[in-house]
Formats: structure tokens, sequence, C-alpha cells
């Protein structure tokens, strides 16, 4: 079996004596931005539209959870089979409408188990489990979700607007480094807010901008003498470009 091998080549990677000098001396923290470098270059395939590419890419964030499978296994902490028998007791779970006896499903009964499942958890709070190492937009729509259930959100997009402008008029006002940083971070929580209302995903919504800019951008910038020219100039060049 494939899992399998790729399981025995992490183990002899591993090997103190034997194995590779860096996979060697790796720990879960210094593994975890690879994992979530992994996540990216999947979700980037998948936008590209590359299934050749993506098929490398899953093999690479398979790779991750061998990895920290192995690492835990070598501290007594969990092995690779618990941890799949976790995600199919979970997957199971959710889905009473497929697996039980519930007769409806839907995402709605999915939020409610996994509501159920964190109020027997240590930390209660509407807000657990929105892990921290989530992208800083994401990160937010989700706090700002798990709050509006709990009936703390403006009754309409209005109100993040309001915010938004609020926010704004915070940045202008702030005197130090410190102030403006603190209340940039306000506005682009504010921003994130007004998307939910409007059924946007943030996190989507500035992938997609990065993306036009930078083919933009490179569309002008090998123009002869770009980087000599006026501001005006290269704003026409711009303008062009978008058309």
């Amino acid at each position: 079996m494939s899992l399998d091998r790729l399981k025995a080549i992490m183990h002899r990677l591993r090997d103190r004596e034997n194995g590779c000098e860096w996979d060697s001396v790796q720990t879960f923290a210094t593994i975890a931005p690879y994992t979530i470098e992994e996540a990216y270059e999947v979700a980037d395939a998948i936008a590209r539209e590359d299934m050749d590419g993506l098929a490398d890419e899953l093999g690479d964030l398979q790779l991750q959870v061998i990895f920290h499978s192995v690492m835990a296994e070598e501290q007594g902490l969990f092995t690779l089979d618990e941890v799949f028998e976790r995600i199919c007791d979970k997957m199971e779970r959710r889905h009473p409408h497929i697996f039980g006896d519930a007769r409806e499903g839907g995402h709605h009964l999915w939020e409610e188990i996994k509501a159920a499942e964190r109020k027997e958890s240590d930390d209660r709070s509407a807000l657990a489990g929105v892990a921290l190492a989530l992208p800083a937009l994401e990160r937010a729509h989700k706090l700002q979700k798990r709050a509006a259930r709990t009936g703390f959100d403006w009754p309409d997009a209005s109100g993040a607007k309001a915010k938004i402008h609020e926010e704004l008029a915070e940045v202008e006002a702030a005197r130090t480094d410190e102030e403006r940083q603190e209340e940039i971070g306000d506005l682009l929580f504010a921003v994130v807010n007004l998307a939910r209302f409007l059924g946007v995903d943030s996190e989507e919504a500035l992938r997609q901008a990065n993306r036009k800019f930078e083919r933009r951008f490179r569309a002008i910038e090998t123009e002869p003498g770009f980087e000599e020219m006026p501001l005006d100039d290269k704003e026409a060049l711009w303008q062009a470009a978008k058309r």
C-alpha cells in the first residue's frame, strides 16, 4: 500500500543514526509552517486548474500528515491509524442522516453537532476552536460568524458599512505607529464584517485581487523605461491594462 510505503520512508528519514540530517531533527513546531504552505499550494493548483500539479501537491500535503503522525508515534502520543480512526468517527458522527437515524442533514446540522461538541470541551466559548494559524482574514470571518450565532451582530449591512467609516476616521486620527497599526487592524476587521454580510469570502476576494494586480503589473512593467516614467504615464499604462 502506498501509504504504508510513505510511512516507512518517513521512519527511515527520521532515524537518528542513519536517517536524513534535516528530517531527523524536525519537530511539530518546525514542520507546521510547511504544512500550511502545502495546503496553500494545493489551493493554488486548483485555482490554476492544474490537475497534474494538484496530484503532486496532494502528495506533498499527505506527506505532512505522515510527518506529524510519525513524530507523534515516536513520542508515544498517537499513531497514524488513530488519526484516521478519529476522522472516520468524526465524519460518521457529523453525518447522522447518512450513517445514523437522523431524517435530515445539511450544513446546519453539521454546525449544530460541532456546537454540541464544543460544549463538551474545556473551552466552551462560542469562539472555541477557531484556529490561530488561519489566515487573518479567514479567521476574522470565522470569529464574526461564531459571535453572530449568539446574537452579537449588526441587524443588517448598514451597521457594518458605518463601522468602516468610523474606523477610517480613527486611522486618520492615529498619531503613533502603534496606534496606526491597531486602527488599520480594526479597519480590516470591519471590512471583513461587511464582506460577510454581502456573502463574500474575504480571503478569496483578496486572493483574486492579488492575482489581478499581479497580472496587470506584469503587463505594464515590461514597457521600455518603465521605472523612470512619471507616475502619470504609469497610471495611463495601468488603465490600458485594465481595459
